[in-house]
């Protein structure tokens, strides 16, 4: 069923994803007001109405288009953490973050998108990154590359001898071991800096504007499609272990996502480093 799936036509599930940024979050960017803004774990941590309202929008056009499937989404996690057993189970999964970026949303700005994964049996098979804000589309299908915007691209090598530029889990949200490993990044020919929003800065590593990502927690929203994003463009990724990145849980943290195998195992080395 999934194969026959991947080897359709998958217009629909872009459609999707940009007909649920349209009708529940763009009118909201700018327009929001306090009482559509919640924090939920912090003041790090927000939800607004347009997360909860195009991830049910998301939830139910994703499981018309792949009937039998299954959604996890943030925050039906939130909700309910029983339903992040399903990356383990034997139904398609649609991994969902309807706002990733939420900070930058509220104030906002336009560094926000909306994440789409497809994943069976713990294995990523396709995504879609949409920056509604810049109506940037980003779909990757394992096997089939990349593309933004329709048109194919490559991660490509950094220069040689060139610093890299790398975004890092942001460090006022880490432990103090997580900091430690983190600040392994801190050293000569590596050129640090917090992460935005997660998805645009994967896009940023697959399109080549920036050499890597570090991050140090594993919510599969957050990093599914970015990472099959860099993968069909080109890139490498792995855990602290040397191990792959799992979306079902238990990595070596913290884990990067590069332009190439040699930058990814600089940036190890250098989290070694600091761990």
């Amino acid at each position: 069923m999934i194969d026959d799936f991947l080897a359709g036509d998958l217009s629909d599930v872009e459609a999707a994803v940009r007909a649920a940024a349209a009708a529940e979050i763009m009118p909201r960017h700018r327009q929001l007001t306090d009482d559509e803004i919640v924090e939920k774990n912090g003041p790090h941590d927000l939800v607004t109405t347009a997360d909860r309202l195009a991830e049910q929008h998301l939830t139910a056009s994703l499981s018309r288009i792949l009937p039998g499937s299954v959604v996890v989404g943030e925050e039906a996690v939130h909700a309910d953490p029983a339903v992040y057993e399903a990356l383990s189970g034997e139904a398609p999964v649609w991994i969902v973050d309807p706002v990733d970026g939420t900070r930058q949303f509220v104030r906002g700005e336009t560094g926000f998108c909306t994440l789409v994964a497809l994943a069976h049996r713990g294995e990523l098979l396709a995504s879609w990154t949409y920056a509604a804000a810049l109506d940037t589309m980003a779909v990757a299908v394992r096997g089939g590359g990349a593309v933004v915007d329709g048109a194919p691209i490559r991660s490509g090598s950094p220069a040689p001898d060139a610093a890299l530029r790398v975004a890092m889990s942001h460090p006022d949200y880490t432990t103090d071991a997580q900091k430690r490993a983190l600040l392994g990044l801190n050293t000569d020919g590596i050129e640090p800096r917090p992460c935005g929003s997660a998805g645009l800065e994967y896009l940023a590593v697959a399109r080549g504007e920036i050499e890597a990502v570090a991050f140090n927690w594993e919510y599969a929203w957050d990093h599914a499609a970015g990472l099959l994003l860099v993968a069909e463009a080109g890139g490498h990724q792995a855990t602290l272990s040397g191990e792959p990145f799992r979306i079902t849980g238990g990595n070596a943290l913290p884990f990067t996502a590069a332009r190439d195998r040699a930058t990814a195992d600089r940036v190890l080395s250098a989290l070694r480093t600091g761990a």
